[in-house]
């Protein structure tokens, strides 16, 4: 019995420790959400952190915004960023931000903004990476409003330097195979604008102004799709020159300059179809046919290929292409390097025909600046007025005088007082002396008396000497000839009287004297 009832004991223990430790693991158990408690506090310092940097937070609501197409909303936010936080680290991406709004949104008002945004971006932010971006962005902006190719080419134009200044600035940046084709479809709409009016010209047979357009294309635009046929043509025109050219210098000449554009087609345009009539045409002149380039047949074909894969049927394309209102650049080269000269002073239509006018040269690197000196034509105008100053020389008779130049003119006190010497030494045989006229003597055997001046200063050819009485220089009188001598030495065929001054030259004093005098007669 007591052995029973020891062992009840010791089970009945054994149960309460069990249930005691049943009751404390699931009291431990029941503490651990008391732990986990503790976590919101953590992510109160991430907000406090937070809330620490709004910059940060304007800038993800305003990329949000713009992401969803809330333009204005997002650069509501961008310009409070800009404004409040000016030393934030979020300041270049925010006025990115603003630009790429307004390039995102479009319209012409839109895109005008966008343009001087990026440009401000380019000027603020130079040395970062995203100033490529934004030059490429620029050169973009003007894509997107770029007109078709008979329409205004403002636009066009713009967007030709904007990604030429981009591939030189940033040769090595990613971007680069996109701005090249970009520049390749913006040169392809320019040159076709230009060809459709040399073509306009040539039809109506004004070669002169087809001229002139067909050699700027030519030299400038060598990948556009029609060089080919621009080309034909200007060697059409290079041969009418030839026809109605009576010299035989000009003939051969006009004939090498065709023969040179019909080079260039079997050249660069193998596969071409001017490549044979071109070959033909040289056989005809008595020329050799040059071979074709083997990279150009390569560039032909791999354009070829793309064209018949990418272009639509004519039934198709060109119902879409009156109703867009931006130019069809499907015709645009994707092969080659497109030219990054900027563009030179256009071809005169009134000199392309000109006996010995230079053609197309082909290569915009060996091209050399044109001599602005026109050797023909020498203008005497434009030579600043030299003063001539007679100087006596040991000569028969002592009438011979000779013409000193002197780099910068004197002054009136000295013109006058080298006049007034220079009329007391001339006499009227000095002109008997020399019976050849005027005009036709050398320039250092003129008398004074023969060489018009005005004031002292060389006039004209044909001009009429002026008395420089008109400056205050007193003029001498001489009885025996019933005349007057001016400062000049020239005898005027006036008689001698009060000598006539210029209302222009007198003073007002003098001038306040003759009204009073009307008013006044005593």
């Amino acid at each position: 019995m007591t052995y029973r009832l020891v062992s009840y004991r010791r089970g009945m223990a054994s149960l309460a420790g069990a249930f005691l430790a049943a009751s404390l693991c699931a009291g431990a158990s029941a503490q651990k959400p008391k732990i986990t408690k503790v976590k919101p506090d953590k992510t109160a310092k991430t907000d406090v952190s937070a809330s620490a940097e709004p910059d940060k937070v304007l800038y993800d609501r305003a990329m949000l915004d713009i992401k969803k197409g809330h333009y204005t909303e997002g650069r509501l936010s961008l310009q409070t960023l800009i404004n409040t936080y000016p030393d934030s680290e979020y300041l270049a991406k925010a006025k990115l931000g603003v630009a790429d709004s307004y390039y995102r949104e479009g319209g012409t008002s839109n895109m005008t903004i966008a343009v001087q945004e990026y440009k401000d971006f380019i000027t603020f932010f130079p040395f970062l990476d995203e100033a490529a971006y934004a030059q490429m962005q620029v050169g973009m902006t003007h894509y997107r409003m770029m007109e078709k190719a008979d329409r205004d080419k403002t636009d066009a134009e713009a967007a030709e330097d904007e990604f030429q200044t981009f591939l030189l600035k940033y040769p090595q940046s990613p971007l680069v195979p996109k701005a090249e084709q970009s520049l390749r479809d913006v040169q392809e709409t320019i040159a076709d604008g230009q060809y459709r009016i040399a073509r306009f010209y040539f039809l109506k047979m004004d070669y002169r102004a087809s001229a002139a357009r067909l050699v700027e294309l030519t030299e400038r635009y060598p990948l556009y799709s029609q060089s080919d046929q621009a080309l034909w043509m200007l060697g059409d025109v290079y041969e009418v020159a030839k026809k109605y050219s009576k010299n035989e210098d000009d003939k051969n000449h006009w004939a090498d300059l065709a023969a040179k554009c019909y080079d260039r087609i079997i050249t660069d345009y193998p596969l071409s179809k001017m490549a044979p009539v071109a070959k033909s045409r040289l056989t005809a002149m008595g020329m050799p046919a040059p071979a074709s380039d083997t990279n150009a047949v390569a560039r032909m074909q791999k354009e070829q290929l793309y064209q018949s894969q990418h272009t639509q049927h004519a039934m198709l394309r060109l119902p879409m292409d009156a109703l867009k209102s931006n130019p069809t650049v499907t015709a645009a080269a994707h092969e080659g390097q497109p030219n990054l000269n900027p563009p030179e002073d256009a071809v005169s239509a009134t000199d392309v025909l000109n006996p010995g006018a230079a053609g197309p040269s082909f290569n915009l690197a060996a091209r050399m600046p044109a001599d602005s000196s026109d050797s023909g034509n020498m203008n005497n105008d434009a030579s600043p007025p030299v003063e001539a100053v007679p100087v006596s020389s040991s000569g028969v008779g002592g009438t011979d005088l000779g013409v000193q130049i002197i780099a910068a003119p004197a002054s009136a006190d000295a013109t006058a007082s080298v006049e007034s010497s220079s009329s007391s030494s001339t006499s009227a045989p000095a002109a008997a002396a020399n019976p050849q006229p005027a005009e036709q003597q050398p320039a250092e055997q003129q008398t004074p008396a023969s060489v018009p001046t005005i004031n002292g200063v060389l006039a004209p050819p044909g001009a009429a000497a002026v008395d420089s009485s008109q400056n205050g220089a007193t003029d001498s009188s001489s009885s025996s000839t019933q005349g007057t001598t001016g400062s000049n030495g020239d005898q005027s065929a006036t008689p001698p009287g009060p000598s006539k001054v210029d209302p222009s030259t007198e003073s007002t004093s003098k001038k306040k004297k003759k009204g009073l005098h009307k008013l006044v007669p005593f």
